[in-house]
C-alpha cells in the first residue's frame, strides 16, 4: 500500500482499544485463530507450516526481523475489527477527518494568477463526505496516486476555496512530491 493509505490504516489503528499481542507465540496464535489454520498462516507468512506450529506450541519463542515485522502488520490488520469499523463509521458520518502533509502543492487557476506548486505544510480537518470518500475507496482497492488525488479535491474545497468563501474560479489542485501525509480522526 502507498504513503496514504498506510496513513490511514494509522489513523484507524489508533482507536484500538487494547494493544495487539507482544510475543511471537501470542501474536501466532491469534492469526492461527484468525485464518483458522496454520495452513493459511504460512501461506499469508511466506513460511513452512511446521514453523507456525512450532511458533504455536512454544518451541520457537524469537523470529527473525523480517517475520516479526510480517507478523506484526499481519496482526494489526486483522486487530479488533470492530472497534476499526466503528472508527471509520464515525468518521465518515459525524467526526471527519484531520490531514496533515507536507508535500508540493499547484493548482490549476484562470490565466492572469500564480499558480506554481510549492512545498507546504498544511493540517486541515476534512469534513466527513471526504473521509466517507477516502475509506470508500480504500476498501474498494483504490491505488495511492486515487487516494492522493481525493485528499487533493478536499484540500481543495476546505483550505484554498474555503467552502465556496475565496477562489471559486480554483479549477484543480495536485498533491505531488508528497514528503508526509497522515491522518488523524
Amino acid at each position: 500500500m502507498g504513503m496514504v493509505g498506510d496513513g490511514l490504516d494509522k489513523a484507524v489503528q489508533r482507536a484500538f482499544t487494547r494493544p495487539i499481542p507482544k510475543s511471537a507465540g501470542a501474536q501466532m496464535r491469534y492469526l492461527v485463530k484468525q485464518l483458522k489454520g496454520t495452513r493459511a498462516v504460512a501461506q499469508v507468512l511466506r513460511i513452512s507450516q511446521r514453523t507456525v506450529e512450532r511458533y504455536v506450541k512454544g518451541q520457537i519463542k524469537k523470529p527473525r526481523p523480517e517475520l516479526a515485522a510480517r507478523m506484526e502488520r499481519e496482526v494489526r490488520a486483522r486487530w479488533q475489527p470492530q472497534v476499526r469499523a466503528r472508527a471509520r463509521q464515525r468518521a465518515a458520518t459525524t467526526d471527519g477527518i484531520v490531514v496533515d502533509t507536507r508535500a508540493r502543492i499547484g493548482y490549476t487557476a484562470p490565466v492572469g494568477t500564480t499558480d506554481d506548486a510549492r512545498l507546504r505544510h498544511l493540517t486541515v480537518a476534512l469534513p466527513p463526505r471526504y473521509a466517507a470518500r477516502l475509506f470508500a475507496a480504500q476498501e474498494a482497492g483504490a491505488g495511492d496516486r486515487q487516494l492522493q488525488q481525493i485528499t487533493a479535491e478536499a484540500l481543495k474545497e476546505v483550505y484554498f476555496q474555503d467552502g465556496g468563501r475565496r477562489a471559486g474560479t480554483l479549477e484543480e489542485v495536485r498533491l505531488t512530491d508528497v514528503e508526509h501525509i497522515d491522518f488523524d480522526l
